[in-house]
């Protein structure tokens, strides 16, 4: 009786946890990953963070009263980082979903928390809700779009 309670109970793990079942190698995420976009990607974040402290965003701040500029800002990212993620045939499309807007989410909240230490800069939750309503928008264009459409220029040509 006790060999089937634990049989059941690896059952139920294995079927909640697969990536824990001993004996199955499974791809990492990372290697499955575009350069190209991985790079773009961590560019694009880079400029995120340095252009937060220049002179350049307290002109744009003029022209953008209530940061709506991060809903398309942080919506970009997203895009960067699914085409990272999910840019090879026969990839996990709700993994890498969640990877990139959980990523993206996380780059606002640090982005938001590195502008609370710039003196000409203030740090908002507001601003950090902008930037999940641009992940969020985006994620959901993603979806609705079919995979193998966006994955095209990535795919060889048939011959």
């Amino acid at each position: 009786m006790t060999v089937n309670r634990t049989r059941d109970k690896n059952l139920i793990i294995s079927k909640a946890f697969p990536l824990l079942q001993p004996g199955k190698r499974r791809k990492s995420v990372a290697g499955q990953m575009n350069p190209l976009f991985t790079i773009l990607s961590a560019a694009y974040i880079f400029g995120i963070f340095f252009l937060a402290d220049s002179s350049a965003a307290s002109q744009i701040g003029e022209f953008n009263p209530y940061s709506l500029l991060h809903i398309p800002l942080y919506g970009v990212l997203t895009g960067l980082l699914l085409l990272a993620f999910a840019s090879k045939p026969g990839t996990n499309f709700a993994l890498r979903y969640h990877l990139a807007a959980w990523m993206a989410v996380a780059v606002g909240v640090l982005d938001e928390y590195h502008q609370s230490f710039i003196p000409s800069r203030e740090a908002s939750v507001g601003d950090v809700l902008l930037d999940i309503l641009g992940v969020v928008l985006m994620v959901i264009l993603a979806r609705r779009v079919s995979p193998s459409l966006w994955l095209r220029p990535f795919q060889g040509r048939k011959r």
